[in-house]
């Protein structure tokens, strides 16, 4: 009765997909409609950046317009910087909103001119802020000097952790300042929104530079941080401590002691028991590395990051029900750092990091199912970076205002909503074997599905960690459990022909100055492009059949909807 459904669904098929699976490599994916996993929250829906002041220029605009265009939902962005000294000048690694000035007898001057070109940027577009409480104003760091730094890619990474890194002459100034800027986002923007945003403090201070002080030391800014925040709005989700690397020793001890304080502990400004934590926050990277002349992922690094932050969250039965952030969620650790310096970041520009991207965020899902933890968001660190060269190898979205390949990923899961739910595949990691070893054995073909009451949707990609070529894969896609009619099915896809700037680009010539003609032709070519026209399929007895040929790095969508 199988064989003769599926032949009832043989006009889906192109000549070139019926090929395909003749071949005896061929993958098969299962997907089970009637069998429901969870919510598929958009954990995706979550972008950051270093460089604030990029946020109000032209192509920083235009990204943002772009990214709140894809999602159905409110995406939230998170960057650095907010509250640094400084003039407000972009630059690598750096920001500024000089929100924080004393005069000559050292009273504190408040200026939120800066901010709130950022903020109103994000609210115009229905963008949420993840509202950074960082870094330290020059007028109140310990040591200040030096304060500015001018860091560029192939310098000493350690040159950018200046004065703006270590806790304040005075905590009560600092509490001030947070209370001071949050009463005045209730002001400009109005209570209900800001209560709708995360305030959270600092950036990565388990000893990586970014804090020069003690766990002690951040514990008690945060508590000063979290009183001021619900001061001016006891409504306001705080929380921390964005940790980076839960999965090492000393990155775990610093979370396990942030939240052993936050439960247990003697808060720095009240004296009781505890202090407010509305969401946990913590990082997870890969890290790439060039092995026999290519790029070498390595997704299972990240995964056991989230895994052990996972599960220091569930070791706290008060806790584990708490929404996590993972605050950066990316293949490694320096978005600035371009492939000319960082030759094991080539993989940014092309599929590598779309199919990456689309195998780890499928796993993120899975990761929180197996330690049944919430899992809120997950935070993408790329953005943009202004008038840099084109297709510079930095982590980004866009490049001079042209969206990347891994873009049209993000646009794809904004296609995806409901219930998420069970698929299987003969080709496809385990969650254990993918976290544990990462994807070296041979190709990792998978799928992600959700399904609502209008559609289903499923994500499926040929993801591998070595960057070389290989034979494209035949895929049958096997679907069961679904309501009798007739569908549309739409396939969308992202690989070397379809929804590919940077396959156009090089195409060009790779010219270091695109013409208008040459720029109108990629930014055509930034959209998510579907492989043919819509077919239309009958569903009979609950199953339909599906086939397809992946490439090596290639995402397709499915959008699979009911007439």
């Amino acid at each position: 009765m199988k064989k003769l459904l599926y032949y009832t669904c043989l006009f889906c098929l192109s000549s070139r997909n019926v090929a395909a699976q003749q071949s005896t490599d061929t993958a098969l994916i299962t997907v089970r409609a009637d069998h429901p996993l969870g919510n598929m929250k958009p954990i995706w829906a979550w972008f950051g950046y270093d460089e604030p002041n990029y946020t109000y220029m032209k192509d920083g605009k235009k990204l943002l317009s772009a990214i709140a265009a894809l999602s159905p939902v409110p995406v939230h962005i998170r960057t650095h910087n907010l509250l640094t000294s400084g003039d407000g000048s972009p630059a690598l690694k750096w920001g500024s909103t000089n929100a924080y000035t004393e005069d000559e007898k050292g009273n504190p001057v408040y200026s939120w001119t800066i901010v709130d070109s950022i903020f109103d940027t994000y609210v115009k577009r229905g963008l949420k802020p993840m509202a950074q409480m960082g870094f330290m104003p020059e007028a109140l760091s310990t040591h200040p000097n030096p304060y500015r730094h001018h860091w560029q890619p192939g310098e000493d990474y350690r040159a950018i952790f200046t004065g703006w890194a270590y806790p304040p002459k005075s905590y009560e100034k600092w509490g001030e300042l947070i209370y001071q800027w949050v009463k005045h986002c209730c002001e400009r923007y109005g209570a209900a929104e800001v209560g709708t945003w995360y305030w959270e403090l600092w950036n990565e201070p388990n000893g990586h530079g970014y804090w020069q002080g003690s766990v002690e030391e951040y514990c008690k800014l945060y508590d000063y941080s979290a009183a001021a925040v619900k001061r001016a709005l006891p409504a306001a989700k705080v929380g921390g401590p964005h940790v980076t690397g839960p999965a090492g020793r000393e990155s775990a001890a610093f979370l396990n002691f942030f939240l052993r304080h936050c439960t247990t502990g003697t808060n720095y400004v009240s004296g009781q028991t505890g202090a407010p934590l509305d969401f946990i926050a913590f990082h997870a990277k890969g890290a790439p590395r060039v092995v026999s002349n290519h790029v070498r992922m390595n997704a299972g690094q990240q995964l056991r990051d989230m895994d052990a932050g996972f599960a220091i969250v569930a070791s706290f039965p008060t806790l584990r029900n708490l929404p996590i952030v993972i605050g950066e969620s990316d293949p490694e650790g320096c978005a600035a750092c371009g492939m000319a310096t960082n030759p094991e970041n080539a993989y940014r520009n092309g599929t590598m990091y779309s199919s990456y991207t689309a195998a780890t965020f499928a796993r993120k899902y899975l990761l929180a199912d197996a330690r049944q933890v919430n899992l809120l968001g997950a935070v993408s660190w790329s953005f943009e970076f202004e008038d840099q060269p084109w297709f510079f190898g930095y982590r980004d979205l866009a490049t001079n205002g042209i969206g990347k390949p891994v873009l049209n990923i993000f646009r794809m899961f904004g296609l995806m909503s409901g219930k998420r739910i069970e698929t299987s595949g003969s080709r496809m990691y385990p969650l254990s074997l993918i976290r544990d070893s990462s994807v070296r054995r041979g190709e990792d073909i998978g799928a992600l599905a959700a399904q609502d009451k209008q559609q289903l949707t499923i994500m499926l990609w040929n993801y591998h960690d070595d960057d070389t070529t290989a034979p494209t894969v035949p895929v049958r896609l096997q679907l069961t459990g679904l309501r009798a009619g007739k569908v549309q099915v739409t396939e969308y896809r992202v690989d070397e022909e379809h929804g590919n700037t940077y396959s156009l680009w090089k195409k060009m010539g790779a010219p270091l100055h695109p013409s208008p003609a040459q720029v109108g032709i990629m930014t055509a070519g930034d959209r998510l492009e579907a492989v043919s026209s819509p077919a239309i399929c009958t569903i009979n007895n609950g199953w339909l059949h599906y086939s397809l040929s992946l490439p090596r790095q290639a995402v397709s969508l499915l959008k699979i909807t009911w007439k």
